[in-house]
């Protein structure tokens, strides 16, 4: 890895982040099996620049996704604004300080004047991120946000979702798969566009090139999981779906970078603030946080790590 990175160790998992590629939490090991449970990089760390695509970069581990998950154009009280591609925060070096298990993180935005805060704390099995978004000008400002963790999986691993959860909507899927944007269908079982049953919550391999991005209303119970029997091991990410009401899930087994020698094979499990990827588009369907000035929203998540029986 280039640059500094700061760790945080506890007795069960071992967390690595680095300050200078987007505050990124680039690691994320579970120490019994000495199993990484993030995406590994698909190409080597480099510099980001604002107007990348997230494509162009090693597209791996845990980003945040702030203002917008998808590129578009706002027109704000200071005129206009173009938001790239996974939003700003990702590209941006974060300030940080380490105690212990404990890292207080700050970055702020570069076309919206949101100042973004994040405190990462490692205890037993589990990664709590506590997040402070902070409207630091004199006029309101909108902003969508969603967590981006991408999680490796190997085939025939569970995306596991509370019974309550019983449709999904499309926001994309790569060959039209799952059909058009808005698209819904009952979770996890349903048809493909061209009336193929299958499976959501059953991972593919990287050669299915499947690239689904759908959203769900986030469960009362207030989590989702990925179940690895293979690696005899269950990861639990838990939120407050009255803070976070949707639940975004990336399934992604080789659907994505087209045109890419390497392509990713993950879940990515993604508490979110909006139904939608573009920030306008939350704008317009009213679904969009607005921070007044000199305010801030704050929220928290955590992700458990524990053993199940596999192979």
């Amino acid at each position: 890895m280039n640059g500094s990175q700061l760790s945080m160790k506890a007795d069960t998992l071992a967390v690595v982040v680095l300050p200078e590629l987007g505050g990124k939490i680039a690691s994320l090991r579970w120490l019994p099996r000495d199993v990484e449970l993030l995406q590994s990089p698909l190409t080597d760390y480099t510099a980001r620049d604002m107007t990348m695509g997230f494509e162009e970069s090693d597209a791996s581990g845990w980003d945040e996704c702030l203002p917008s998950v998808a590129a578009c154009s706002l027109r704000t009280p200071r005129g206009p604004v173009r938001v790239p591609d996974h939003g700003d925060f990702w590209r941006l070096p974060w300030s940080c300080e380490q105690t212990g298990n404990e890292i207080r993180m700050k970055a702020t935005g570069a076309g919206l004047p949101l100042q973004m805060e994040r405190r990462l704390s490692l205890r037993d099995d589990t990664l709590r991120v506590e997040y402070r978004v902070e409207n630091i000008s004199d006029q309101p400002i909108e902003y969508a946000w969603s967590a981006h963790p991408l999680f490796a999986v190997d085939p025939e691993d569970r995306v596991q979702l509370p019974e309550s959860v019983k449709t999904v909507r499309v926001e994309g899927s790569a060959g039209d798969r799952l059909g058009a944007k808005g698209t819904g269908h009952s979770w996890p079982r349903t048809k493909s566009a061209a009336g193929e049953a299958i499976d959501l919550s059953l991972a593919g391999r990287i050669g299915d090139g499947i690239g689904d991005k759908v959203f769900a209303q986030s469960p009362l119970e207030g989590w989702a999981a990925i179940v690895r029997p293979k690696r005899g091991v269950r990861i639990e990410v838990g939120f407050d779906p009255r803070q976070m009401p949707w639940l975004g899930l990336w399934l992604c087994y080789g659907g994505w970078p087209q045109g890419m020698a390497r392509r990713q094979q993950c879940v990515a499990l993604e508490p979110c603030t909006a139904p939608m990827d573009s920030l306008a588009e939350a704008i317009e369907q009213r679904s969009a946080r607005n921070l007044a000035p000199g305010k801030f929203d704050s929220w928290a998540m955590q992700v458990r790590v524990q053993a199940v029986a596999g192979s």
